[in-house]
């Protein structure tokens, strides 16, 4: 009999979407994906270059399990770097993907049936993890009309004694907006544990991104190599945590995941040294490639009312076509052959929305887009 907690796991629809897009495509039919998350670049040749050179050399056995202490070193100097904050080494534990960095923060922070705040829409996966380790999910709605911004109102009446953390994503999957100061200001004031997810840090248009280190150093983040240096497949992140509990993190980490893998540690000291080039000349592309995304769909008829600066992500009101973004979107696939993301997959407060990545190419955007123009003309025209 399955255990309950991985019973009420919900599908992580916009894999689905994906699935379906790829059988069709094995069908011979041409998709255009703008549903997944992924970057569409290569990794940067210096993190091809070490990897390589891990292999060669032999440095393919296990690492100490907190990280390679020369990787743990050189995120700690970057975060010197970008805010201004200070980051003990020893406070890092190098991670196979973010993923594995939120599962433990929560862990060690939370009880069965204690309380984790998220806002609402979110990353769909918060919610499957908290559910995962027995404690509850409490949604804060949020609104697009001031790009999706928490209020203090809204947080401090939804605390209680279970409360155990907040998690928080700046930039923010599914809607690309940015958390502002002030924000991050008054989540650093709550006597809460917060766990902060910067893992799109870096890919940020027309601003800076914030670290939540900036205003407290009690918190916990979440971070990794993925968005940022297009190293997906490598499986590499990190958690910065306070020190009082990395004891127990390293625990964890030796007994449920031993250590990263060896190679792709020291592709993360490359990229971090030398793949700053790469990212800018990356950041450049995906700013081309939203404002030209943004532009269109603001033409077609969806709403939105504070334009996104981070990530690669843009979150469109799409209900004057379906309440039902589920369906909505499978109809775009079906039909228009344009891969999306239904809203409802981020919760309640997604739906009636719509989540387009740029991370394609600009050809591929416009032909999706001149796609899913023609799909809404015939739609809009049967009534």
């Amino acid at each position: 009999m399955t255990a309950s907690r991985v019973k009420e796991i919900n599908p992580f629809i916009v894999m689905e979407v994906l699935e379906r897009a790829h059988a069709m495509e094995k069908e011979g039919m041409h998709i255009i994906h703008l549903e997944v998350g992924e970057p569409d670049f290569d990794i940067p040749d210096c993190v091809k270059g070490a990897v390589c050179d891990a292999l060669n050399e032999g440095r393919t056995h296990y690492t100490h399990s907190l990280g390679d202490p020369e990787l743990r070193q050189a995120i700690a100097e970057q975060y010197n770097t970008e805010y201004g904050v200070q980051v003990d080494p020893t406070q890092i534990i190098i991670t196979s993907g973010s993923s594995p960095a939120i599962l433990m923060a929560l862990s060690v922070l939370c009880d069965q049936n204690d309380e984790v705040i998220i806002s609402d829409p979110a990353y769909a996966c918060y919610a499957n993890f908290i559910h995962y380790i027995g404690a509850k999910v409490v949604r804060v709605p949020v609104s697009p009309h001031d790009g999706f911004q928490f209020h203090a109102e809204d947080i401090i009446e939804r605390i209680s004694e279970r409360t155990k953390a907040i998690i928080i994503n700046s930039p923010m999957n599914p809607t690309g907006n940015l958390l502002t100061i002030e924000s991050l200001k008054m989540m650093a004031s709550l006597e809460v544990p917060i766990i902060s997810d910067e893992i799109y840090h870096g890919l940020v248009y027309e601003q800076a991104a914030h670290s939540i280190l900036e205003y407290t150093n009690s918190a916990f983040v979440v971070n990794g190599f993925s968005k940022r240096y297009a190293m997906t497949g490598l499986r590499l992140g990190y958690l910065i945590a306070p020190k009082a509990f990395i004891r127990t993190l390293q625990k964890m980490q030796q007994n449920l995941f031993i250590c990263a893998s060896s190679t792709a540690q020291r592709g993360g000291i490359a990229a971090l040294n030398n793949g700053g080039s790469r990212v800018s000349a990356m950041v450049t592309v995906y700013n081309e490639r939203r404002r030209y995304l943004i532009q269109r769909l603001i033409k077609m008829g969806f709403k939105i009312p504070v334009e996104p600066t981070g990530a690669f992500y843009v979150f469109v009101d799409a209900s004057h076509l379906s309440l039902d973004s589920y369906n909505l979107a499978f109809e775009i696939l079906e039909k228009a052959h344009v891969g999306v993301t239904p809203g409802i997959d981020f919760g309640p407060g997604g739906e009636g929305y719509l989540r387009f990545s740029y991370a394609n190419s600009i050809e591929n955007i416009k032909e999706g887009l001149d796609r899913l123009e023609n799909f809404l003309h015939n739609k809009l025209k049967m009534g």
